[in-house]
């Protein structure tokens, strides 16, 4: 595919990122703005997935340290601040409702939510990563 169509497919997918919510516009245009959006992607996804995974360990304990997953939560929060995904952001906001009153049921639901919308904005990322080496593998020229 030409590079101009792949720059094409490239902002509708973006355009559709931030119409859907999966990250916060402004946020996320800074980034590629800055020539980073792709690099703070992937940190993205690779920290948030070790941190979801670091809470899912420790929800599986029978004795729940919840300020240990308060903290790790917290560390969640700031990655998805780095790409602007607000709805995994507003997940961990109700995840933290439920260790807050250290209840591990209402934990555990909320963390299939926090989850699942993670593998929402990852999925997006990665589309948008691919799209963009695909563009620079056509080469400078096109």
């Amino acid at each position: 595919m030409a590079a101009a169509a792949l720059r094409a497919q490239l902002n509708a997918h973006i355009a559709g990122m931030y119409t859907k919510g999966v990250v916060d516009e402004d946020t996320f245009e800074e980034l590629r703005e800055e020539g980073t959006a792709a690099e703070v992607s992937r940190l993205f996804i690779n920290d948030a997935h070790e941190v979801i995974d670091d809470i899912d360990t420790l929800m599986e304990q029978p004795e729940v340290d919840f300020d240990e997953v308060e903290a790790l939560t917290q560390q969640l929060m700031r990655c998805t601040s780095s790409v602007g995904a607000e709805q995994v952001n507003l997940a961990c906001m109700h995840f933290g409702n439920f260790y807050a009153i250290k209840y591990k049921e209402g934990c555990l639901v909320s963390l299939a939510l926090v989850r699942n919308e993670f593998f929402i904005v990852r999925h997006e990322l990665e589309v948008m990563i691919e799209l963009e080496e695909q563009i620079a593998a056509c080469g400078p020229n096109s």
